[in-house]
C-alpha cells in the first residue's frame, strides 16, 4: 500500500515567486435557465498604494506596485485556486478566469460553479470564512527608495495564480519585507563605499 506524500508549505509557496495578500469580494449572478453562476471578483492588486510589509527597529518598510507593472507581464495561463494549492478551480485558458488591468489595479473575476471544490469555496467565501486573496508572481524590475524605505515593483515578469486564502499560515509577507531590510543595507553599503572612494581620491590629489 502506498501513501501519498504530504504537501508542505515550502512545496506550495515556491521560493522563486513572490506572494501578496489582499481582500476581495464575491457575488452570485442571477440564475439563468435554472443554472446558478457563482463568481469571486475583486482587485488582486492595487496600484500606487504603499503597503507596510514589515516594521523593524521603528522603521516601516513598504511596497507599492507601479501602474505599468503588468504592461508586459505574461498572463497567458493563470489559475485560481485555494491557498496556492489543490485543484484548479478556474483558469484563464478555459475562460473561467478573466483578468483586466485598469487605472486602479489588476481586477479578477473567477467562475466557481464548474467544480465541486469551487462551489464549496464559494459558500465559504460567501459565509465570510475566507476573505483574503493572494497572487503569485515573479518580478522583472523593481526600484528601492532608501529614504522612504519603499520598494516599487515596476515590471512583473509573469503572473502565476490568484488564490483565495485564509489567514496565511506561511508568513510570506514578512519574508519578502525582510528582503527590503537587506536591500536597504546594500544601498547603505554602496553609499559608504562611494564615500570612501571619494575620500581616497581627495587624499590622492591633495
Amino acid at each position: 500500500m502506498t501513501t501519498k506524500a504530504k504537501m508542505t508549505l515550502d512545496d506550495i509557496f515556491r521560493k522563486d515567486r513572490d506572494y501578496r495578500f489582499f481582500s476581495f469580494e464575491v457575488r452570485a449572478a442571477d440564475p439563468e435557465d435554472g443554472n446558478q453562476e457563482l463568481y469571486a471578483e475583486g482587485y488582486a492588486c492595487r496600484f500606487n498604494e504603499p503597503t507596510v510589509l514589515w516594521e523593524y527597529d521603528g522603521i516601516q518598510y513598504k511596497e507599492q506596485v507601479d501602474d505599468r507593472a503588468f504592461s508586459d507581464a505574461d498572463m497567458s495561463d493563470v489559475i485560481f485556486n485555494y491557498n496556492h494549492g489543490g485543484k484548479v478551480i478556474a483558469r484563464t485558458r478555459n475562460q473561467t478566469l478573466s483578468l483586466s488591468v485598469d487605472s486602479k489595479g489588476l481586477y479578477i473575476r473567477a467562475r466557481l460553479d464548474g467544480t465541486e471544490e469551487g462551489r464549496k469555496l464559494y459558500e465559504e467565501i460567501r459565509g465570510g470564512y475566507i476573505d483574503r486573496m493572494s497572487y503569485a508572481y515573479t518580478t522583472q524590475e523593481a526600484a528601492y527608495d532608501s529614504e522612504n524605505h519603499t520598494r516599487t515593483i515596476r515590471k512583473i515578469k509573469r503572473l502565476y495564480d490568484v488564490s483565495a486564502v485564509d489567514i496565511p499560515a506561511y508568513d510570506t509577507t514578512s519574508i519578502s519585507a525582510r528582503s527590503l531590510v537587506e536591500a536597504e543595507e546594500e544601498v547603505k553599503k554602496a553609499e559608504q563605499a562611494a564615500e570612501r572612494r571619494k575620500r581616497l581620491l581627495l587624499k590622492t590629489y591633495v
